[in-house]
């Protein structure tokens, strides 16, 4: 699931940043903004990839240390975009990050508990 959700995304901004962005209240003015959201999916696609891959892992150690590093990089990406809508640089829909984000977080935990 949290791969899945990863890739959406990462399909998204890469191909579609100008319809996407404006739904935060971000504007997409120039290339560079427009590269920007694409190099954004780079990360986002990596994400997704790695989830994917390690969807039939056995061994608890390393699945411990993949939710680990899930839950982490969602505890950063609630912050940062917590941040960014306190600040008002996301708006209307921009809102829905944070808890998209908590959401995620809190999966990615339930996920650690169950490794042991």
């Amino acid at each position: 699931m949290h791969g899945a959700i990863y890739g959406v995304f990462a399909f998204a901004l890469f191909f579609l940043p100008g319809l996407m962005w404006p739904m935060y209240g971000v504007q997409v003015n120039d290339q560079y903004a427009y590269f920007l959201s694409q190099h954004n999916s780079i990360f986002l696609g990596g994400i997704a990839a790695i989830s994917f891959l390690f969807r039939d892992i056995e061994d608890s150690e390393v699945l411990r240390k993949l939710f680990l590093g899930l839950m982490l990089t969602n505890i950063l990406g609630l912050i940062i975009t917590l941040y960014a809508g306190v600040k008002g640089i996301f708006v209307g829909f921009g809102w829905s990050d944070p808890a998209f984000f908590a959401l995620l977080t809190a999966l990615s935990y339930v996920q650690l508990k169950k490794t042991g």
